[in-house]
């Protein structure tokens, strides 16, 4: 008898390439396989991890030309993180006509929701998230593309952040597929010379993205209207701060309105143009995403049958040595399968619907990716 024991880590669209795990209170900077295209990450580890402990992750997204490196520091969460026992991964996207960018939507074959949730994976696998409390934040291109999570990765996803960000008029009317509430905070200039406040051909009026997540979350219509102090008075702006609560399950709505603000993120160095100093973005992003879990917001929220298989959908045993099978499938329901080992390599693929023969793989661990043939979903296990 066979003593060959498999053990399959399981995922739907999760390609691992490993890393060693590094000691916390430093920035790890390694890279993981999507897609066939190795993609660099910066993930900080705050002092204050401590691996039985699950601590909540943030997902950094830089803007449109610029790097994980630059966000990082621009940014500067780390001495949140320190605090709030957080960890903040800064990935880095791929290049398009020489400039560095996410996908949310704009074309092209790079699937960054792919990536970003195979991010997660790989983190988790080396440490103690907490699936319920992962968040997206991010600058500009990094804002559009953590809205485009809010609609694509809705089952991975607490809440977003958007500081100059904003969403496309060409998806502009996307809501997660579940139908589940979902806070959103906007940060924005209204002299911001890039993503322009009012809008354009290509984006959204910024009042029109905040009333429509509001309505989306059943929200107050009235919004609570704080006046931020104005404690610098030579940064050429104010802020106010509008609240929308009252949503379902617990979820708000917040929109910082930068008056005279510029394409900048509040209380960062460098000063870029009328940089507002009299908040600081990260410390209130972090206040934001704080309240709020992935499992409380789910809540009570009917799924659609896409997601209800999902749910429930099985591979056993685990470990394995001869087959492993998937359980409860639906009559004709194929899927892709696809091996990988530790390191992101390929090592076999191959269609099924409900088993798959593993003899002719050697010990170790593997992770599996599963693509519906219409459509590719991701799975808890």
């Amino acid at each position: 008898m066979s003593t060959k024991q498999i053990y399959l880590v399981v995922t739907f669209i999760l390609v691992f390439n490993s890393f060693t795990k590094a000691q916390s209170g430093v920035t790890i900077y390694d890279s993981i396989i999507s897609g066939g295209l190795q993609r660099k990450f910066r993930l900080y580890v705050p002092n204050s991890y401590n691996s039985t402990t699950a601590s909540p992750l943030i997902l950094n997204l830089h803007g449109y030309t610029s790097n994980s490196q630059q966000q990082m520091s621009y940014s500067n969460f780390m001495p949140i993180a320190d605090t709030a026992k957080f960890l903040i991964v800064h990935p880095d996207g791929t290049f398009s006509s020489g400039q560095q960018y996410w996908n949310a939507g704009f074309g092209g074959a790079v699937n960054d929701v792919q990536f970003l949730s195979q991010l997660i994976d790989s983190i988790k696998a080396n440490y103690n998230i907490d699936l319920n409390s992962v968040y997206s934040c991010g600058m500009s291109n990094g804002g559009i593309m953590s809205y485009y999570l809010a609609c694509n990765l809705s089952n991975r996803i607490a809440a977003i952040a958007s500081v100059t960000g904003d969403m496309l008029n060409v998806w502009s009317s996307c809501t997660p597929p579940s139908g589940r509430p979902f806070p959103v905070m906007e940060i924005h200039g209204t002299n911001d010379g890039t993503v322009f406040y009012n809008g354009d051909g290509t984006f959204a009026p910024i009042d029109s993205v905040v009333k429509k997540w509001r309505k989306y979350n059943n929200c107050i219509p009235t919004a609570g209207i704080t006046n931020v102090p104005d404690v610098n008075t030579t940064d050429g702006c104010t802020a106010v701060n509008y609240k929308y609560s009252g949503g379902t399950n617990g979820a708000t709505v917040e929109l910082y309105k930068i008056n005279g603000g510029s394409h900048s993120w509040p209380g960062a160095f460098p000063v870029i143009g009328n940089t507002n100093e009299d908040f600081n973005a990260s410390a209130e992003i972090w206040r934001f995403f704080r309240k709020y879990k992935l499992n409380q917001l789910m809540a009570n929220v009917g799924f659609s049958e896409k997601e209800k298989d999902s749910e429930t959908l099985k591979l056993y045993p685990n470990p394995a040595s001869q087959i492993i099978n998937f359980s409860p499938l639906k009559e004709n329901k194929t899927f892709h399968a696809e091996f990988y080992d530790v390191t992101g390599k390929l090592i076999k693929k191959e269609v099924t619907q409900g088993a798959i023969v593993i003899s002719d793989l050697k010990d170790g661990v593997y992770f599996i990716t599963l693509i519906n043939e219409a459509t590719t979903q991701h799975f808890k296990f």
